[in-house]
């Protein structure tokens, strides 16, 4: 895998967890990422409004609001809806595939992520979004 250049592409990544906030910022930037960083879903919907990222990775256990609400929530969103929704979740179940699949989640990526995986997930759906963009 070559070296992947994703200057100027938002990311957001919303996730009650510290260590895992800080560590997809790190892998992110290193290749030019804008990123975003919210703690829960209703951090998160604010700054959606007003960032507007190409891609968000969502956790799915949260307090307050889940994953899983938070995702319905963006996709039920006109606004917002085109926006790529990653879920991030610590069990890899058949189960949570489906729901995360039934509130219009995009991928399902098992954490703990390596940075590989992140920067996959966000070169496919960022390229999909940003085909307008000229390099």
């Amino acid at each position: 895998m070559g070296e992947t250049n994703l200057a100027g592409v938002k990311v957001m990544v919303i996730d009650d967890s510290n260590t895992i906030r800080r560590s997809a910022e790190i892998f992110l930037k290193q290749s030019g990422c804008e990123v975003i960083l919210a703690e829960d879903g209703f951090d998160a919907l604010s700054k959606i409004a007003s960032e507007l990222p190409n891609v968000i990775f969502v956790d799915i256990m949260m307090p307050r609001l889940d994953g899983y609400q938070t995702c319905s929530l963006i996709k039920k969103n006109p606004r917002f809806k085109s926006i790529p929704v990653i879920m991030l979740s610590s069990k890899d179940g058949l189960f949570d595939r489906a729901r995360g699949r039934m509130v219009g989640s995009d991928q399902y990526l098992t954490k703990p992520f390596t940075q590989e995986s992140l920067l996959e997930a966000v070169n496919t759906y960022a390229s999909a979004s940003n085909t307008s963009a000229t390099e």
